[in-house]
């Protein structure tokens, strides 16, 4: 089988067409915006999380590969995905990963020191990106609400509670302050 070739053309040469992330058409682009860098976008076929690993940007962790633990979550535009199953190739807004957060999050981050919502550290990011996507969307929640939302990341080491007390206390915070 030959090589695909990464100039945004099929093996037959014809443009790789069809549908982004927001619905609009699309031709690969040589170069995705990650935490307001410009990185090359990869080969065809590579998905997100490949992309960021090989262009230095680790915030987000390789886990399983499946889309089934978080590890990997990543904003897209406002939308949180799992970066190991999304094409880069479908990918036109801006990406952002935990550390591009930066003070945005910054109550969030505190939260979860505050609350014990991490002890290994390595869903942390995920987490991080999964709660601020959540609130971002909106802080009346309710717990119930907040925990159905985040039961897509897994964290194999607090149990979960300290996770969603941390995200309910920056909503609590986030509301207060309006």
């Amino acid at each position: 089988m030959p090589d695909r070739p990464s100039s945004g053309r099929n093996a037959a040469g014809a443009p790789l067409e069809g549908r982004a992330v927001g619905g609009r058409p699309r031709v690969q682009a040589e170069h995705l915006r990650v935490d307001g860098d410009v990185v090359p976008a990869g080969a065809p076929g590579a998905s997100l999380l490949e992309v960021l690993r090989g262009a230095g940007i680790f915030a987000a962790k390789q886990a399983c590969g499946r889309g089934e633990c978080g590890a990997c979550t990543v904003l897209v535009g406002d939308r949180a995905v799992m970066s190991c199953t999304m094409p880069a190739a479908v990918v036109t807004d801006e990406v952002t990963t935990a550390a591009g957060l930066g003070d945005d999050a910054a109550d969030l981050r505190a939260a979860f020191a505050d609350h014990a919502a991490f002890q290994c550290g390595f869903c942390t990011p995920g987490q991080v990106v999964r709660a601020a996507a959540v609130l971002r969307e909106s802080v009346d929640r309710s717990r119930d609400e907040i925990a159905r939302e985040m039961s897509g990341n897994i964290c194999r080491c607090t149990g979960y509670r300290q996770i969603v007390d941390a995200v309910c206390a920056v909503a609590e915070s986030r509301q207060a302050a309006r």
